[in-house]
């Protein structure tokens, strides 16, 4: 499992043309460490994939979908940018949580 889930953080990072360092920096971890989960050497603890749940605008369990397409994944809110800090991808992944809570509020509405 740690293995589709490294794959799917290593595919959502790339897609949205964040670096590994980036990332790292934001769940406050080493670049080596963030290098083992995105290899599925290592489990990522549930609060940090909560984190890159909010960074990345997807659900948690679609860290654990084995044919994870980015086209299926809410990517309305990806922007690019160099040499973001932690606090920049914080400040991101805080607003992208309130737009992901919106847009599933919005589709349980129209159900």
């Amino acid at each position: 499992m740690d293995n589709i889930v490294g794959n799917n953080i290593k595919l959502l990072r790339e897609k949205l043309g964040l670096t590994q360092e980036a990332v790292a920096l934001y769940l406050d971890v080493t670049r080596q460490q963030f290098i083992r989960y995105e290899k599925g050497e290592t489990t990522i603890s549930s609060d940090k994939l909560t984190k890159l749940s909010d960074l990345f605008t997807v659900d948690e369990y679609d860290f654990y979908d084995e044919k994870l397409s980015t086209n299926q994944t809410n990517l309305a809110f990806a922007f690019r940018a160099n040499n973001l800090s932690a606090t920049d991808l914080q400040t991101i992944a805080e607003f992208k949580k309130i737009a992901k809570n919106y847009l599933k509020m919005k589709s349980f509405m129209h159900e």
